[in-house]
């Protein structure tokens, strides 16, 4: 097996659509020009059928095979970031406020190449679904998509994706059955006082005080409720109060933060204590507090035999020394867990090198992992779906 000889022909011509779509980002569901370029992309290689606008702005491409069989779909996001890109590149983002820090861009030029090829080559059974998601930065794409009777509609079996990862050798990839990223909720905190002067907080409720200890409290979930040997993550990000001026103690505090965790169980103990830590906290010093806590992705689950499958791939394409079959979690978080919700699969990491960090606006995805990563795109399809 190994890597595919066509995707180093195609490496070049790949690459530029990437570039493409980097200097032209767009957020959330707004990827009209990127999913009008992938859909014309599709048309263009042959696809036997290209149905735009599920999930409100997602592409879906459906492959026949040779024969008759089950039909697997293979995912990629391609919304941006709103992140002011500083990379200077050739092709840096022409759009001020947004860029491609998270390789969004080189996930569909993956997939884009990989079809390509196996509408050419058609070395299959069944048929094989690409599917380009909107909205994975926050918006839920991938939960608008399934929602939008995506799976059935295609009669899709299982499911694959893909992210690239920086800091791991160019290349390597990694994946593990069970959790793999993070579910993210979100919460948002409302500290009520009594206003005054600075001068005379002895007549006021300081609602900054309260919301200092809130923060330091809240840190106390993870290391004194949470077991050990889970992980959880709790983290304020916001701390705003009303008042401007050096003189006055502020009515109201906000507080806004993340919670990150990887099991059912620790997820639920979590947003109790959190809530309950709050109203306590705030209490000792006079103040009422409001908590409203919001739900996000789920858990990130990859079935076992699915990721196995996965794992035998990506070792025929780089080899077995490459692969890791128990990757650390991630407490990242990745809509793809909602069409894992759907169908089994399994999401795998690609390595991008010694790059910036995602979500960093030095970041660039790395164009020489292309080859590697169509190739275990088309290797998937193939193995799983193999001619009679």
């Amino acid at each position: 097996m190994g890597i595919i000889e066509r995707f180093n022909e195609l490496h070049a011509e790949i690459a530029s659509w990437r570039q493409d779509i980097h200097c032209n980002p767009e957020l959330m569901f707004d990827v009209h020009r990127t999913a009008a370029l992938v859909a014309e992309k599709l048309r263009e290689f042959g696809v036997d059928e290209v149905v735009e606008g599920i999930g409100r702005t997602g592409v879906v491409g459906l492959i026949k095979g040779r024969g008759e069989g089950r039909t697997i779909g293979l995912r990629a996001d391609m919304d941006a970031l709103p992140i002011e890109e500083t990379t200077n590149l050739p092709y840096s983002s022409k759009v001020s406020g947004k860029m491609h820090a998270c390789g969004h861009d080189g996930h569909t030029a993956m997939l884009l190449g990989a079809a390509k090829y196996l509408a050419e080559t058609r070395n299959f059974s069944g048929h094989v679904a690409v599917i380009f998601q909107p909205a994975e930065e926050g918006g839920g794409g991938g939960r608008e998509m399934v929602e939008d009777g995506m799976m059935e509609r295609f009669n899709i079996e299982q499911v694959f994706g893909m992210h690239n990862m920086p800091g791991t050798p160019m290349g390597n990839f990694g994946v593990r059955p069970g959790a793999m990223m993070a579910a993210t909720d979100t919460f948002d905190i409302e500290v009520e006082g009594r206003g005054g002067h600075a001068a005379m907080p002895h007549e006021a409720i300081d609602t900054t005080v309260a919301a200092a200890s809130i923060v330091m409290a809240l840190q106390s979930i993870v290391s004194r409720n949470v077991d050990p040997l889970k992980s959880a993550v709790v983290s304020v990000t916001t701390f705003h109060t009303e008042s401007q001026a050096y003189n006055v103690l502020p009515q109201t505090a906000e507080l806004k933060g993340t919670v990150r965790t990887l099991m059912p169980d620790v997820r639920e103990l979590v947003e109790a204590r959190l809530k309950d830590v709050v109203q306590h906290a705030a209490q000792v010093y006079g103040a009422r507090a409001t908590v409203r806590y919001t739900r996000g992705y789920p858990v990130t689950v990859n079935a076992v035999a699915e990721t196995a499958f996965a794992v035998g791939v990506a070792s025929g394409v780089v080899g077995s020394e490459q692969v890791s079959s128990d990757a650390p979690p991630v407490m990242g978080g990745e809509d793809f867990s909602y069409m894992l919700e759907a169908r089994p699969g399994a999401f795998v990491f690609i390595g991008n090198g010694d790059s910036a960090a995602l979500h960093n606006p030095a970041y660039n995805f790395n164009d020489e992992i292309i080859p590697i990563g169509c190739s275990y795109w088309v290797q998937l399809a193939e193995q799983s779906l193999p001619l009679s």
